[in-house]
């Protein structure tokens, strides 16, 4: 449903009274939602919603019987994904929500007649009158080192993202902005790594029958690690689906898809192999870029979209298995956490920090000293102080990476491919064992996630449960440096647009020192060409609606 404007609201409003008797009764309107509540069943029985509607309609339902019931709390008693706009026709106010770990995006703007305009789509935004189109040229400096858009802003000046854990109130021309809900930790030592691991798997296995109704078809995402392999062991899903690269010599760096099938016959289930082409990779670029609607310089996020658009051809609804890196201590750097210590509220942004500042400042025509991705956490870091290093990363993460990124990848792309992916792990009953957890539990000298795969165990092999992490590996730092593959990144770093931005020699010696042999450049040769080829779209003439 596209956004509207607080003032129109008023005059669609009237409409409303004269033709729908049902919505003026109920005196809330659903404005815009997307997502799944995944406890509907029992809101159902406690709102008195009836449990034969269609899910549109008992989600609608259940949104507006919890907010007449728990009001600004509502979002408490649900579990699930979900980013929604509601009308209160008698208070004459909007409420706006996001679920608390951001799964589900949501986009405000205000206009300088006074409207707020609103949505879960920033092209909902951007269509409507009074939206001005100008380009946010601070958020290039922090992409430049983060490769992914985080926190408020975005790169359209003044709109913004409603944070996770976040409602939005709209009365009387006023914003108000609420948090209703952030990460906590509170370490319990009482228990035991088995008592952990028994906790985990209990609770997974109560969220499962949740995620999908007995007559939804399920299929899931699965690659070589413990995430994806847990969730497809625990569900009744009959087809595990991958990625790979149809050349030998990547299957072992590269492709987890080989290791994914065999887990798949092992676990009794079909496994469909989608094989990624590099010529497919870069032509698909603009689509993903102006699909995303913000820059990604997650190359990850390429491979990411084609799966989708692959799956989509066979099943409407998969699972995937996001959230427990960050939430039980999965990525490697998480055991250089103690020896970061104190330290780590210096320069710890998340996941990536590609490009330090001296590098940004030689290659960006207008280099801002007091924009910073540090200043992004300081707030987090604020709210963490005494704990130890690991939680404070995690907390980074949770609540910059995995929104920024993460979230946002797999919202965007499935939803342009016309698939719905779940993520079972990412539930805030699974978040609250992690919170409760010591952290050595997590992340030992060993092993990385020990509780998380010793829970795994219960129900996959060992060489499964405490397989190596590896990551979503893609080949781009072989392919770009291709030439027959790299030919728009040339064009696009010789462009009117990188001039107008970059400092040209500047940004094409990062790139031919990077052909010349220096592969780690590639992620800021990646980082730069995202953004050109989503300005082109955005800003330019290069929209590509359709791959």
């Amino acid at each position: 449903m596209i956004s509207v404007g607080y003032k129109r609201e008023k005059k669609q409003l009237s409409k409303t009274k004269a033709g729908d008797k049902r919505e003026v009764k109920q005196m809330i309107i659903v404005k815009t939602y997307r997502g799944h509540i995944r406890n509907w069943e029992e809101l159902c029985e406690r709102l008195g919603i009836d449990l034969t509607l269609s899910r549109e309609e008992r989600e609608h339902e259940i949104l507006i019987k919890a907010y007449q019931t728990w009001g600004c709390e509502m979002a408490d008693h649900m579990h699930g994904m979900f980013a929604f706009a509601l009308w209160d026709e008698e208070e004459q106010k909007l409420f706006c929500l996001r679920d608390q770990f951001g799964t589900k995006p949501f986009y405000y703007y205000e206009t300088e007649d006074g409207e707020l305009l609103y949505g879960t789509m920033i092209r909902d935004i951007i269509d409507q009158p009074g939206f001005k189109k100008e380009l946010n040229e601070e958020m290039l400096q922090l992409y430049l080192s983060l490769t992914y858009v985080a926190g408020e802003n975005t790169f359209f000046r003044g709109l913004k993202k409603l944070l996770p854990g976040r409602y939005l109130i709209w009365q009387d021309g006023k914003l108000e902005i609420h948090r209703y809900w952030k990460p906590e930790f509170h370490p319990d030592e009482s228990k035991t790594l088995e008592d952990w691991a028994d906790e985990i798997h209990n609770t997974l296995k109560e969220i499962m029958p949740e995620v999908k109704t007995a007559d939804e078809k399920v299929e899931s995402f699965l690659s070589g690690g413990v995430d994806s392999s847990y969730v497809l062991a625990m569900s009744d899903a009959e087809q595990a689906d991958s990625c790979g690269y149809e050349e030998e010599r990547f299957e072992e760096r590269f492709d987890e898809s080989v290791l994914a099938e065999k887990t798949a016959q092992l676990l009794g289930r079909k496994f469909s192999r989608s094989i990624i082409t590099p010529e497919q990779f870069f032509d698909i670029v603009p689509y993903v870029m102006y699909n995303m609607e913000q820059p990604l310089g997650d190359a990850s996020a390429i491979v990411f979209t084609l799966g989708c658009n692959a799956t989509a051809e066979h099943t409407k609804i998969c699972y995937s298995g996001e959230g427990s890196d960050e939430f039980f201590g999965g990525y490697n750097m998480y055991r250089n956490a103690e020896r970061y210590g104190e330290n780590l509220k210096n320069f710890y942004v998340g996941n990536t920090n590609i490009m330090k500042e001296d590098e940004k400042q030689k290659i960006l025509k207008k280099y801002d000293p007091d924009v910073l991705p540090i200043e992004l956490a300081r707030g987090i870091y604020e709210e963490t102080e005494g704990l130890d290093p690991l939680t404070k990363m995690s907390d980074v993460d949770i609540q910059i990476w995995l929104e920024g990124d993460i979230y946002l990848n797999v919202d965007k792309m499935s939803t342009a491919a016309g698939l719905e992916i779940r993520m079972p792990l990412t539930d805030r009953r699974i978040f609250d064992i992690a919170s409760r957890m010591p952290s050595r539990f997590k992340v030992n000298e060993e092993q990385n996630k020990v509780a998380f795969r010793t829970a795994a165990a219960k129900v996959l092999p060992e060489e499964i449960a405490f397989r190596k992490k590896l990551g979503f590996i893609v080949p781009i730092r072989i392919w770009m440096a291709d030439e027959r593959y790299n030919q728009d990144v040339q064009r696009l770093f010789h462009s009117d647009i990188a001039e107008k931005f970059f400092d040209v020699d500047a940004i094409n010696a990062i790139f031919d020192e990077y052909v010349g042999g220096n592969s780690d450049n590639w992620r800021k040769v990646w980082t730069i060409y995202t953004f050109l080829v989503w300005y082109e779209d955005f800003f330019g003439n290069g929209v590509k609606e359709a791959a």
